[in-house]
């Protein structure tokens, strides 16, 4: 039920609306002058005040600016006894949902308090729907306890409230634009817009155009002017995902954006400013792509003023319990399945796995349990294959000797070639065995 505040220090005429707009529903509460006014709206939730313009301890138009004020989604509306044109400009001014003279009120307030209950509405699910959004991309949303994420966390809470360009490494799927939106979120630019690009997904020239936009017959289909990514993005922050993978003549363009906030657009000759914060992410080793020739050393410095690395998921096994929970209850929701839990053998075989492609692969691992399963536990069987093999081996493990030491070797190389990938070479190395004797144990342990 809709809250209207009536204040106005004319008892009999308080009442009387008080009834009209009871009739229509909606729940009305009294105040006789501002103060009391504005003691009921720090306990009440008032959709909408209906306030004269002359009160005994101030005006009604410059009571309608502390409101909005305090509570911007609460509509107003003024009342006075003669019309005042100054007065009326001056309540819409300070945020005043309308005005009107006394004693057209009766005929005109119930469709006008309609409106206004309307837009109250709006206003709250936009509110609602602006805190789950920053409650999303909040550092709160990033989950884990391990030591690496959370360094990776106060380092990222730390820069943040700076406008210093930021550089986030990591392997693939490892949470980067995750912490690109949280440091947006959590800047002066937060209600500004983040925009994000993979630079990996455009040919050179589209990604010129998608950055800096481009002037209408600039190339074939260029039909009329486009502002690009960085325009648009102006005062806010702009995320360059796989940096890495830019063309050197566009990165030279992005550096002088970085050193002045200035470019030109696509077919232009005019100068465009812009003042953007920029967080670049990359899989890559951006150092070796500096000695091949493949990335500017100065660009470097510029984009890196401030890195943070993030773990690879099996960096961070400690955490994968939380997550697998998690993307669990998200994907329960979207399906409208009643899974709750998840059995050990599931846990343990998650855990044995080597995540290549990090969080993103276990998100897509737990989605496709939960649209397998139809019990009330995630369990082995959901698994893909190649993770089921490890819930087997590990139940092998459990049962062997302490003084089986072939079979503990043989399970040892079975999980060191899992985490490598099946790289034989790269096996070798982790065990500190040559690549003949490991080719050898593979033979006699029938490993894969």
């Amino acid at each position: 039920m809709n809250k209207i505040l009536i204040i106005d220090d004319e008892e009999k005429l308080r009442t009387l609306l008080s009834k009209i707009i009871s009739l229509e529903g909606f729940e009305v509460l009294q105040a006789g002058d501002a103060k009391s006014g504005l003691k009921i709206l720090e306990t009440a939730d008032v959709d909408v005040v209906i306030c004269d313009v002359k009160l005994p301890d101030g005006s009604g138009v410059e009571l309608s600016k502390t409101i909005k004020e305090k509570y911007p989604a609460t509509e107003i509306i003024l009342l006075t006894a003669y019309g005042n044109i100054p007065d009326s400009v001056q309540a819409i001014k300070n945020g005043a949902f309308d005005y009107l003279t006394k004693g057209d009120d009766n005929n005109k307030i119930i469709p006008l308090l309609y409106k206004a209950t309307e837009k109250v509405v709006l206003a709250k699910r936009v509110l609602q729907l602006e805190k789950q959004l920053g409650d999303k991309h909040s550092f709160d949303s990033i989950i884990g306890k391990s030591k690496t994420i959370k360094t990776a966390i106060d380092a990222a809470k730390k820069v943040a409230p700076t406008d210093a360009t930021v550089l986030l490494t990591g392997e693939t799927g490892t949470g980067k634009e995750v912490f690109a939106q949280a440091i947006h979120n959590n800047s002066n630019r937060s209600k500004q817009n983040f925009i994000a690009v993979n630079c990996s997904a455009f040919s050179k020239e589209l990604l010129e155009s998608e950055l800096f936009g481009h002037k209408a017959g600039a190339f074939t289909g260029a039909i009329k002017d486009t502002k690009g990514i960085f325009e648009e993005a102006n005062n806010g922050t702009v995320f360059l995902d796989e940096i890495g993978e830019m063309p050197m003549d566009l990165q030279a363009k992005l550096l002088r954006v970085l050193e002045t906030g200035e470019f030109l657009k696509v077919g232009d000759s005019k100068i465009t400013k812009i003042n953007v914060r920029i967080i670049a992410a990359t899989n890559k080793h951006l150092q070796k792509e500096i000695e091949a020739g493949n990335f500017r050393e100065d660009l470097f410095y510029r984009i890196a003023v401030f890195q943070i690395a993030l773990p690879a998921l099996r960096e961070r096994v400690i955490d994968l319990d939380e997550l697998a929970s998690y993307f669990l209850q998200l994907f329960s929701n979207k399906t409208n399945k009643k899974i709750t839990s998840i059995s050990k053998p599931y846990l343990e075989a998650l855990k044995q796995h080597s995540w290549k492609g990090n969080i993103r692969e276990l998100k897509n691992v737990i989605e496709r349990s939960v649209i397998l399963s139809d019990d009330a536990q995630l369990t082995v069987d959901s698994l893909p294959v190649e993770l089921q093999q490890y819930s087997s081996n590990s139940s092998k493990e459990k049962t062997l000797s302490a003084f089986d030491l072939a079979s503990a070797e043989k399970l040892h190389i079975q999980k060191v070639l899992n985490y490598t990938n099946g790289n034989k070479t790269e096996t070798a190395r982790l065990l500190n065995i040559a690549l003949t004797t490991l080719y050898r144990k593979i033979e006699d342990y029938h490993l894969s």
